[in-house]
C-alpha cells in the first residue's frame, strides 16, 4: 500500500512504543530465532485496532509449518476486501484530495472518486503481489511472524519488525531475502504509472516503491505490539 502518511504514522508509533516501554523490562540477551516450545500457536486478531487487515500475523513461537499457493492466495484476497480497507482509502483519499496529490484529477467529487479509486487500486495490487503472487511464484511465506513480549526488548521486538521487510522465510522455513516484498511492491508501483498521469517519472515510480515497504514495515511493528497494547487496555478497563 502507498500511502504518503509517514509522519503521522511515525507519531502513532511513538506513541505506541512509550506505553509499551512503561510496563516492560529490556531483555540483556534477546534473540531473534523464534522459540519451538510452545504446541498451541497465539491466536492473532484479525484487525489491528479493530481496523487494519491481519490476516497475514502468525505466532512465531511454534514449529513452523508452511501454507499453499492457494492459502497465500486467500491471504491476499483477505487483507484487500476487508470492509474497513474501504473506509480506510476513503480517508486516504481525502488526504490525497486536500493535499491536491495528482492536480490532473481535479477538484470536487469527480476528482474524489478518481483518488480513491486510485488509494483502493494501490491497496489492491501491492497486498496481492507481494502477499500472494509473489509468495507463490517464488515460494516464499508472506506471514509475518510475531515474537511476542517474552521474546526480548521493545527496542529489540521493533527492530525484529522493521526488518521483515528484508527478511522472510521460504517455504521450507529457511531465512531468505525477502524478494516477494520488494518485487511486488515494485511491481504495484509500476503498474501505478497507468493510473497516476502525474507520476510516471522513475523518480516517482522508486517514491512509491519506497512508501509502500515504509508502510509495510510499520504496519509490521503494529502487529507486533497490538496484542501488548489490546492486553493493557483491557486491563485498565477492568
Amino acid at each position: 500500500m502507498t500511502f504518503c502518511i509517514l509522519p503521522r504514522k511515525c507519531t502513532l508509533l511513538g506513541l505506541l512504543l512509550t506505553t509499551l516501554v512503561a510496563g516492560q523490562t529490556p531483555d540483556p540477551a534477546p534473540t531473534l530465532a523464534p522459540a519451538q516450545n510452545s504446541a498451541v500457536p497465539e491466536k492473532q486478531d484479525k484487525r489491528v485496532f479493530g481496523v487494519f487487515p491481519n490476516y497475514r500475523t502468525a505466532d512465531g513461537n511454534v514449529p513452523f509449518a508452511p501454507i499453499s499457493a492457494r492459502q497465500k492466495l486467500v491471504i491476499g484476497l483477505k487483507d484487500s476486501f476487508d470492509g474497513p480497507v474501504y473506509p480506510v482509502a476513503g480517508a486516504f483519499a481525502l488526504l490525497y484530495q486536500a493535499e491536491d496529490q495528482n492536480p490532473s484529477f481535479g477538484p470536487g467529487l469527480r476528482g474524489y472518486a478518481r483518488r480513491y479509486g486510485t488509494a483502493l487500486g494501490d491497496q489492491t495490487i501491492g497486498n496481492m503481489m507481494t502477499e500472494s503472487i509473489m509468495p507463490a511464484l517464488l515460494r516464499q511465506d508472506p506471514r509475518y511472524f510475531r515474537i511476542g513480549s517474552g521474546r526480548g526488548s521493545v527496542l529489540h521486538r521493533t527492530a525484529y519488525a522493521l526488518s521483515r521487510i528484508f527478511v522472510t522465510r521460504t517455504d521450507s522455513g529457511a531465512p531468505t531475502f525477502n524478494f516477494s516484498e520488494w518485487l511486488g511492491n515494485a511491481t504495484a508501483a509500476t503498474i501505478g504509472n497507468a493510473y497516476y498521469p502525474d507520476g510516471r517519472t522513475a523518480s516517482d515510480t522508486a517514491q512509491r516503491l519506497g512508501i509502500a515497504c515504509a508502510t509495510d514495515a510499520f504496519s509490521q511493528v503494529m502487529k507486533e505490539f497490538w496484542p501488548d497494547v489490546k492486553r493493557k487496555l483491557s486491563r485498565k478497563k477492568d
